[in-house]
């Protein structure tokens, strides 16, 4: 049978750690806690629930970071959690059956997003796939915000899903609003990508109308609307701020 490694990178996650942990727990030989700088007890409370600790300093590239991840990595499998993601039973069974078997194939997950206590099944926080289980000589990551994983074996996708509890508060949506369209700002930059105050429009009007009428937010009800605007506030705050940076060439 062989064995698992379940990385999870942290930065002041002491609320959601040692549920994480918990969850994965029955299908991991390796718990790893990838910390970044923790000023809170994220480090000491994923120490005491027997997980290995490694660090490594924040410099906003999350490829980066699930990298050294993988290169503190033991097992025959990795599974990358985030901290705010718990897997359900299910999907340990599952994840314990395919350690029985061969490495020829990634793995991808459901996941359903909770975001401000509700769970949303449709629209903007709808439910996504994620390709998080690669034997660990397999894979590299790419890409500084969206990170992405590079694997050349094909992917199963299971029907088990895995919980993301993303957003507690409005409070906690805004703050990492701001930061995550600044790195895509910035990323998209590099890459030549170029907008203006009215293709920013453009694409947050666009976006309001796919989350809530096309991916059926309106299905959710209030929260439906509430997720389709904030997913054009989003859009808009990620394209308006590329605008700035092209302004200043």
């Amino acid at each position: 049978m062989g064995t698992c490694t379940v990385a999870i990178l942290t930065k002041n996650e002491e609320k959601h750690i040692l549920a994480a942990l918990d969850s994965a727990r029955p299908c991991a030989d390796q718990l790893l806690v990838v910390d970044s700088g923790s000023t809170d007890h994220t480090v000491s409370l994923a120490r005491e629930a027997g997980a290995e600790i490694a660090f490594r300093e924040w410099d906003e590239d999350f490829a980066a970071q699930r990298n050294f991840a993988l290169s503190q990595a033991k097992g025959d499998w990795v599974l990358y959690l985030d901290a705010d993601e718990r897997l359900t039973p299910a999907l340990v069974e599952k994840i314990n059956a395919i350690k029985k078997g061969n490495q020829d194939h990634q793995y991808s997950f459901k996941r359903i997003n909770i975001a401000f206590g509700h769970e949303f099944h449709h629209g903007a926080f709808s439910p996504d796939r994620v390709k998080r289980l690669f034997p660990r000589e397999k894979v590299c990551w790419v890409g500084k915000v969206h990170e992405r994983p590079e694997c050349p074996l094909p992917v199963t996708e299971l029907g088990e899903s895995l919980h993301h509890y993303t957003y507690d508060s409005f409070a906690q949506w805004w703050n990492k609003a701001g930061h995550y369209t600044s790195l895509w700002a910035e990323e998209a930059r590099e890459r030549g990508k170029k907008a203006t105050a009215r293709t920013a429009a453009g694409h947050a009007l666009l976006g309001m109308v796919k989350a809530y009428v096309l991916e059926g937010g309106f299905l959710e009800g209030s929260m439906g609307f509430i997720a389709a605007l904030q997913h054009g506030i989003y859009t808009a705050m990620k394209y308006m701020k590329l605008a700035e940076l092209c302004s200043r060439k």
